[in-house]
C-alpha cells in the first residue's frame, strides 16, 4: 500500500497472534526488494484498537485463521474487508520451499493491492468500497506479475 499507493496511504502491518518475532523469511524478501526493514517488529492488532491509535480508513485481514476471529472495534468505523492467504509462516519444509511460498503469497497480495490503489476512490461512497473491498478479497489470488 505504502509503495503502490504512491503516497495516498500510510500502512501498517499486526496480527491477531503475534508471535513475537518477525519471521526472517518475511524480513529476507521485503528487503530483497528494497524495503526498510528497521521498523519491522511483531505487534498485536489490539495496538490500532486503543486512543491513541493512527487512525485507519480501511482494515484488511489476511490470514485464512483472522476470518473467523472476532476484530477488535477499530476507532472511527474503517471500512473493513478479508483478503485470504495462505500463511507462509505456517509452512513447513526446507528454506527455499518457504521462500518459495512467501514469494508467492507476496505476488498474491501484490496483485490485491494493485486492484485496491486503482480503484477511483474518490468518486465512491463508502458502501460501494466496502463492496469493492470484499470483491477483491473473493475473487481468487491469482499471481500477477511482480510488482515494488
Amino acid at each position: 500500500f505504502n509503495v503502490l499507493g504512491k503516497g495516498r496511504f500510510r500502512a501498517y502491518s499486526a496480527g491477531s497472534h503475534p508471535s513475537g518475532a518477525v519471521n526472517p523469511f518475511a524480513i529476507e524478501r521485503c528487503s530483497t526488494l528494497g524495503y526498510d526493514t528497521a521498523q519491522m517488529r511483531s505487534k498485536s492488532w489490539d495496538e490500532f484498537a486503543t486512543p491513541g491509535a493512527p487512525p485507519m480508513d480501511f482494515v484488511i485481514t489476511v490470514c485464512d485463521q483472522a476470518a473467523g476471529e472476532v476484530c477488535p472495534i477499530w476507532p472511527g468505523k474503517p471500512i473493513t474487508a478479508h483478503w485470504g492467504f495462505e500463511d507462509p509462516a505456517a509452512v513447513h519444509g526446507t528454506d527455499d520451499e518457504k521462500r518459495k511460498v512467501f514469494d508467492k503469497v507476496y505476488r498474491q497480495i501484490m496483485n490485491r493491492v494493485n486492484q485496491f490503489v486503482n480503484l477511483p476512490l474518490h468518486i465512491l461512497d463508502h458502501n460501494a468500497i466496502q463492496r469493492e473491498m470484499r470483491a477483491i478479497g473473493e475473487r481468487p489470488a491469482e499471481e500477477a506479475h511482480e510488482q515494488h
